[in-house]
């Protein structure tokens, strides 16, 4: 990575920030949506929970910076409790302060920084009802030390393994990457599959996706493409939701899929970065987890 600092440095985080509450908003929007004509398509079927909200209920959090004692920033939880996502969150953040002695060996540029850093995000993971509904991660971020970078990415994390979703999930994330560079996709894919492993269990938490971290190319060149990869997925989840929302399940599908909602839980904890960046630099707990 190259020391990428410039003068024009708070006007890029303006920038970030508004990006990704703009793509809460859009996010947002569009599950509550589904929830809404789900409801309307599917108000007989067997999977209907009792007084669920179609809408997110949001919480706002601050951050105090213990370190330099002033505000460290903080972010907004929006969580969706409904008919069909049993649960699904869509976080924003932006946060600063100084990382610990121990941790700033961890992040590049931090020791150069004397710690200080800025971060701004946005992260959404789904639990659909219906076991046939493939769960999804998705997550963008920018973040700056003595250095400025992108990072983030979308993996597919099916409790049944349909190909064509697969496909498609692949396939549209390859014409978004495709759009940028023409080794993107190849880079980014094989880095999913590298990262989303559940070592001791020695299998994949998924079917992949893109995974990308410290893209400090250009400024301009890398924020165009974190902006297309929220709205790839903004396009092509819901496809994935609609394609499985009246499939029929019983109580032994029910069953894989919390065993493989355990699996998904022992990778966050163990292995996930982005837990472990939210609980060094003094997230909201609920939140990260």
């Amino acid at each position: 990575m190259t020391n990428n600092i410039d003068q024009n440095i708070d006007a890029k985080k303006q920038q970030a920030k508004t990006w990704f509450r703009e793509l809460r908003d859009q996010l947002c929007q569009s599950f509550e949506a589904m929830e809404a004509e789900f409801l309307t398509h599917h108000d007989n079927a067997d999977n209907i929970a009792r007084n669920p909200s179609s809408c997110f209920e949001r919480q706002h959090w601050q951050r105090p910076d213990e370190v330099v004692g002033a505000d460290g920033g903080g972010g907004e939880i929006s969580i969706l409790r409904g008919n069909l996502f049993e649960k699904a969150a869509i976080n924003i953040s932006v946060v600063e302060g100084v990382f610990s002695e121990k941790f700033r060996s961890e992040i590049a540029g931090a020791t150069d920084s004397e710690g200080k850093f800025w971060a701004a995000g946005i992260s959404l993971i789904t639990h659909p009802r219906n076991p046939f509904i493939p769960p999804v991660h998705m997550n963008t971020r920018m973040i700056v030390t003595s250095k400025c970078w992108f990072g983030g990415g979308a993996d597919l994390n099916p409790i049944f393994i349909d190909d064509d979703d697969t496909q498609k999930f692949h396939q549209t994330f390859k014409q978004c990457c495709d759009g940028h560079h023409p080794d993107y996709y190849t880079k980014f894919s094989q880095q999913a599959d590298d990262y989303f492993t559940i070592k001791h269990r020695d299998i994949k938490r998924g079917v992949g996706g893109i995974f990308y971290d410290y893209l400090d190319e250009n400024w301009h060149k890398d924020f165009a493409f974190t902006q297309h990869v929220g709205q790839t997925f903004a396009q092509i989840y819901p496809a994935l939701v609609r394609a499985h929302w009246g499939d029929k399940y019983d109580e032994s599908h029910r069953q894989t899929q919390l065993v493989k909602r355990g699996h998904y839980t022992e990778f966050n904890l163990v292995y996930d970065r982005g837990t472990r960046f939210g609980l060094m630099t003094g997230g909201n707990v609920n939140a990260v987890l």
